[in-house]
């Protein structure tokens, strides 16, 4: 499995909350997600009720995008992640692993009623300034990559 960059993957770690981007019929919509990094099957996972906007795109519509970033006005420290990717609803075995992995993290979700999610990335791009300015990082999936 081609694994993506370190870099890239530290970044993912550092934070906890993407910005989730779905669209059905000409329709955007967005929404701010609590994720994990589930490392063995590079994706993140995480929860949202299937009668939420972006839950009821995700459900017609499995190709989605998300950002993660660092939010400041220094343009020397600017970092964020673009990705894209698809989305799936785990069941049976994966399905325990990564809630319990989701819950480890957040255990306030298990007082909700939502649906876990895995997104699978197929593009990772990495805008990291403190390695020059628009410095790209990036990773694609490929045959091998899960």
């Amino acid at each position: 499995m081609s694994n993506p960059d370190k870099q890239i993957v530290d970044l993912i770690k550092k934070h906890h909350v993407l910005t989730l981007a779905t669209c059905v019929d000409n329709h955007p919509w967005c929404a701010s997600c609590f994720y994990v990094w589930f490392s063995s099957e590079n994706a993140f996972v995480f929860t949202t009720d299937k009668s939420t906007s972006h839950g009821k795109q995700a459900i017609l519509n499995e190709n989605v995008a998300a950002n993660i970033y660092l939010e400041t006005k220094v343009i020397g420290k600017i970092r964020g992640l673009q990705v894209s990717g698809t989305l799936e609803q785990p069941t049976g075995e994966l399905l325990e692993k990564v809630r319990k992995r989701y819950l480890r993290r957040f255990p306030y979700a298990r007082l909700m009623e939502t649906t876990m999610w895995i997104l699978y990335p197929t593009v990772l791009k990495l805008t990291d300034n403190r390695l020059g300015f628009g410095k790209k990082i990036i990773w694609e999936k490929n045959e091998s990559s899960k």
